[in-house]
């Protein structure tokens, strides 16, 4: 038996829909018995980037089965309001901000390792293991695959919408209100490993050359033993987080 409900999705989960169900309530049938996560994912949303559901004005988890007219509003992310008093959806939103990134986002992990934020990636993660990681790690998925998104396991992720890495950062700083938390230089650009700070002595072997004066203030990564300094490469990034922060 097929029923009919009334759904308003809110602000950025328009990007998921299609320009007929954008802004506005539309009609959508579905079948008795079928959960409202499951028809919000049949619709194009991915569950994970909701936030709040209400069902004729009270909020309901993703397991509330729909009936017959019902009128369901769909929200996003709430980032600058606190909702926990009324939200169903999860027990609490996750507060440590550490990231999984898809093959699609190398740049863009990159980028956000050099602001502060523990951020996995690798070009051979197959989806089934970032959503294994990503589980057992707490992390927040990153993709530009909608599908990952809608895995049933997946409970914290984030779609993509810029192309440019840039743009992409920008975007994810604006989105999980990042600005207060940054700690640059802190992990390691390539390995995601921690910086610490180090004597020259330690890390002269390290060096392409001899010369004590080019390396201020060094530091290495605990597990790849990368070595960084403050040289010209680093006042460009300095520059670039910056700029990030105005914009």
């Amino acid at each position: 038996m097929m029923l009919k409900a009334f759904f308003r999705f809110y602000e950025e989960l328009n990007d998921f829909l299609p320009q007929d169900k954008k802004k506005h309530e539309f009609p959508f049938e579905f079948s008795q018995g079928e959960s409202v996560k499951t028809i919000i994912e049949k619709i194009g949303v991915p569950h994970t980037e909701v936030d709040l559901i209400l069902i004729n004005g009270i909020s309901v988890d993703f397991t509330e089965r729909l009936q017959n007219n019902d009128k369901v509003s769909v929200y996003p992310v709430f980032e600058a309001l606190d909702i926990s008093p009324v939200i169903k959806l999860r027990p609490k939103p996750l507060r440590i901000t550490q990231f999984i990134a898809d093959s699609h986002l190398g740049k863009l992990a990159k980028y956000l390792r050099m602001i502060g934020f523990d951020t996995l990636f690798d070009n051979h993660y197959l989806d089934e293991e970032i959503v294994r990681v990503a589980i057992q790690e707490h992390r927040i998925i990153l993709t530009r695959d909608r599908n990952l998104l809608k895995n049933p396991q997946v409970s914290h992720g984030y779609y993509v919408r810029e192309e440019n890495p840039e743009l992409q950062l920008k975007e994810i700083v604006k989105h999980f209100q990042l600005g207060g938390t940054l700690k640059p230089f802190s992990v390691c650009l390539e390995c995601n490993g921690k910086i610490k700070p180090v004597s020259y002595d330690e890390i002269k072997q390290f060096l392409p050359s001899n010369n004590k004066e080019e390396y201020k203030k060094p530091s290495q990564c605990a597990n790849c033993n990368k070595v960084y300094w403050e040289g010209s490469h680093f006042l460009r990034m300095q520059q670039f987080i910056e700029n990030l922060l105005k914009n």
